[in-house]
């Protein structure tokens, strides 16, 4: 890798480890050292603040590298990891277990409610991209003989596909609030903000972060050279029809790994990445690294905030990425450089 590209990665991994720390350090009742605290006082931020400032950056690393290679699969520098439907998905499968929560509870599975949420919105995601696939299969198979968003082309309908299927989970899912009794409601409505309230998932989640990283990063080169065209891929021995399908499965399970964990986060797939590639360049070597650098370390201070700035009112991280990503990307598309 050129001196460049480790220079800038190092820089990424030296400001995510500094959000990461500020995230479990920092809080409501302000930023505390790690030395000559009260055992109470540390148990707090070794068990509580930093599981869930691990959760905020892998949830944000995914999000953004999932942008990141869709970006790349669609051939569109402003596509996102939610474009394909799979958080539709994921959060008609939460709001499905929060609404079967009190039934849980009155079977004798209560002490499964807490992890019902997040298993109901894996469930759902997982659905989606099945749908995907089978819906889209042909769609699939075709992509990498034509340019993937010339007219009719199979990525155009892949993308319908994806919408259509996130209109029909939306559908689902302004059905499952208008019947939700009042005293879940609320939650229901907080988890589609985002909520990284359970801290228990961290683990899963960076796991499932290094395989994606592994493979983006193994097929770095080859998606280097698919930003070029299909046909002069081909023409250098590439197997486009593997790598994209790849890429998708690659993506739609980041996205549904970081929707299971926290719920729908806009802007982080859709901003870090676009920025990222206008300061540092297209080479994916760098930016798929980078972008799930960044995206950790952009969801861990975005955190930060929601826990800080109206304390001690805690609000969604979906409402601060929102206000962040929303002028940020517009004042990218003014300058003419989006």
């Amino acid at each position: 890798m050129p001196p460049r590209a480790l220079r800038i990665l190092a820089a990424l991994a030296l400001l995510a480890a500094l959000a990461v720390a500020a995230a479990a350090s920092c809080g409501s009742s302000g930023c505390l050292r790690a030395d000559n605290l009260p055992a109470a006082t540390a148990d707090v931020i070794w068990q509580l603040r930093y599981p869930r400032a691990l959760s905020a950056f892998a949830v944000g690393a995914l999000l953004a590298l999932a942008g990141a290679l869709m970006q790349v699969l669609l051939s569109n520098p402003l596509a996102d990891p939610y474009v394909l439907g799979v958080s539709g998905g994921a959060a008609a499968g939460a709001m499905g277990m929060l609404l079967a929560t009190p039934v849980l509870i009155a079977a004798g599975f209560g002490w499964r409610s807490e992890w019902s949420v997040h298993l109901g919105a894996l469930i759902g995601a997982l659905a989606a991209i099945g749908l995907l696939f089978l819906l889209a299969r042909r769609t699939l198979f075709g992509i990498g003989q034509t340019s993937l968003l010339a007219p009719g082309s199979g990525g155009v309908r892949l993308i319908l596909t994806g919408v259509m299927i996130a209109s029909g989970f939306g559908a689902v899912i302004t059905l499952m609030l208008s019947i939700a009794p009042d005293n879940t409601l609320r939650g229901m409505i907080f988890w589609l903000m985002g909520d990284l309230e359970n801290t228990q998932l961290f683990l899963p989640a960076l796991i499932v972060l290094a395989i994606a990283l592994l493979w983006s990063m193994r097929n770095a080169p080859r998606l280097n050279v698919l930003l070029h065209g299909d046909a002069g891929a081909q023409l250098l021995g590439i197997k486009v029809l593997p790598l994209r399908a790849g890429a998708l499965c690659i993506a739609s399970l980041a996205t549904a790994s970081a929707v299971a964990v926290a719920g729908s986060i806009g802007f982080v797939g859709l901003v870090v990445p676009h920025a990222l590639r206008l300061l540092i360049g297209n080479d994916q070597r760098i930016l798929l690294p980078g972008s799930a650098l960044a995206g950790g370390a952009a969801l861990a201070l975005a955190d930060l905030l929601a826990r800080t700035v109206a304390a001690p009112l805690q609000l969604p991280v979906g409402v601060i990425t929102a206000l962040v990503g929303v002028p940020v990307l517009l004042s990218l598309l003014a300058r003419g450089r989006a």
